[in-house]
């Protein structure tokens, strides 16, 4: 394949601040590869600094994320202000419809909603340290829920109401979010959580889809259970592959985004998975960390 044929790939690095020696650190590395630099872009966002360097090589990704993820350990091992770069497979940045896909709680919002429920019924600490276990993927998941919503039996169906104001959206969020569907692509949301606190929420953001689980409700009281399937880290995988098939999106424009052990299957079947602020077993796995608390960095990944 001759070189003026080999696909594009962008190599984003993203920081608080973005240090000349990092940055040197990164690019070397690539021009050792031999790969071609083709354009370097440089944007700022609140907070935080990009620099995206836009490569042709025909010796694939993985080499090629190899190559800089050394480069980057290197260059904080020399002293570099803290920084992190990923390599964005050459599908993202094709002219095509992509599919942004995230979790809910601890990823687009802040809190995790069933802590800010238990804390109506004095269990907050207890259902905080199962949800912690779960997250890091100690605890099955759907009976772990089980168990935390059943500390919920018997609350007014008004505390969800009261949780849904104190909601806070990552920082970022509302950004990545408009950036993605004023550019035509698709935005869902996909939760552990709960879809009576998600809807208004999503119907907020515009979001292209959501899907979260359905807190039972009778005589306007809180049963302590789930009803229907629990949205496990199965569900949240094919959701994406069913959001994506359904609007006629690849699966090769996606992305996905999450923190948690429940992420995981959805952060693979995504071209593009993004571990944000997340569980040290999902940033091994993922193919991107983000350890900034900016969401917004994510819009950075695709050419909008």
């Amino acid at each position: 394949m001759p070189p003026e044929s080999f696909p594009e790939f962008s190599v984003v690095s993203y920081g608080r601040e973005l240090a000349d020696d990092y940055l040197g650190h990164v690019q070397q590395s690539v021009t050792n590869l031999g790969a071609r630099i083709l354009e370097l872009e440089n944007a700022d966002g609140d907070g935080y600094t990009v620099s995206k360097l836009f490569v042709s090589y025909g010796g694939g990704l993985e080499a090629l994320r190899s190559a800089v993820s050394a480069a980057a350990a290197a260059a904080l091992e020399g002293g570099a202000a803290p920084a992190q770069s990923t390599v964005v497979p050459s599908s993202l940045l094709e002219p095509a419809r992509k599919l942004l896909v995230m979790d809910v709680d601890s990823t687009l919002i802040k809190q995790e909603v069933i802590e800010l429920l238990a804390a109506h019924a004095g269990r907050e600490a207890e259902v905080a340290a199962v949800t912690e276990a779960a997250m890091r993927g100690e605890l099955d998941f759907a009976q772990s829920l089980h168990e935390r919503v059943k500390t919920l039996a018997g609350l007014p169906a008004s505390v969800i109401d009261e949780v849904g104001a104190r909601i806070e959206l990552s920082d970022g969020a509302e950004i990545l979010v408009r950036e993605f569907l004023a550019a035509g692509h698709a935005v869902a949301v996909v939760s552990g959580g709960f879809n009576q606190v998600l809807a208004p929420l999503a119907e907020k953001l515009q979001l292209t889809f959501a899907r979260a689980n359905e807190l039972g409700i009778e005589n306007g009281l809180l049963t302590g259970e789930v009803t229907g399937e629990v949205v496990d880290r199965a569900v949240k995988a094919r959701s994406l592959r069913e959001w994506a098939a359904g609007t006629g999106i690849k699966e090769a424009h996606t992305i996905a985004v999450g923190d948690g052990a429940n992420d995981l299957d959805m952060l693979a079947a995504a071209a593009l998975g993004v571990a944000f602020n997340a569980k040290p077993a999902v940033q091994a796995a993922a193919d991107s960390v983000l350890n900034l608390p900016n969401l917004d960095v994510v819009r950075h990944f695709v050419k909008l």
